[in-house]
């Protein structure tokens, strides 16, 4: 993706919170402080970015440092969060790809299932599922793995083998550095 289309990206997501609710609009970081590094979404294809950074946003805002947004308290974490999911599914279901809207419902539902827990597996999950977005049943095996024994290496291991192991690793590290550690588990 261009440096153009990833500005774009940001301002979109930006904009249409704004023109969503003054309460949004609150919560935007003023823009020297915003955040316009995509994390998983480059994984996988181009069309689908937006939709993913905006779910990703989402799932930031209810669980780690978001990029563009501070909400000022939990219940409004929780609300705004619950936005961007439902707005970046929405972009996602606008190319009529039911296993895209799929992907990204197993996926929301896993990652809330291993918060719950406070399980590790998270980040493998994101990348998998960006890589893979819409492309079928290639994730129901890794994912199983993760849900019931908590082993994400089947789902690195597809993330690798469809992205790179380069662009894959930088995503995990990104994605890491937002909770609060860096790549070696130390809290940052």
């Amino acid at each position: 993706m261009s440096s153009r289309a990833t500005l774009e990206l940001w301002e979109t997501i930006a904009r249409e919170a704004e023109d969503e609710s003054s309460l949004w609009a609150d919560c935007l970081l003023p823009e020297p402080e915003r955040d316009r590094s995509p994390v998983f979404s480059p994984l996988g294809e181009a069309r689908y970015a937006l939709g993913l950074e905006t779910i990703y946003e989402g799932y930031l805002v209810h669980y780690g440092s978001p990029r563009l947004f501070a909400p000022p308290d939990a219940d409004t974490a929780l609300l705004l969060g619950d936005y961007l999911y439902a707005h970046g599914l929405v972009r996602i279901a606008s190319f009529d790809e039911v296993e895209a809207v799929a992907d990204l419902s197993e996926l929301i539902s896993l990652c809330s299932q291993l918060r719950a827990e406070s399980a590790a597996g998270d980040g493998p999950l994101w990348a998998a599922t960006a890589a893979l977005l819409g492309t079928g049943p290639g994730l129901e095996e890794s994912r199983a793995a993760l849900r019931l024994r908590r082993d994400p290496t089947l789902l690195e291991g597809t993330a690798r083998s469809a992205a790179g192991v380069e662009p894959v690793e930088r995503a995990l590290a990104a994605h890491t550095l937002r909770f609060g550690f860096d790549p070696t588990g130390e809290r940052v």
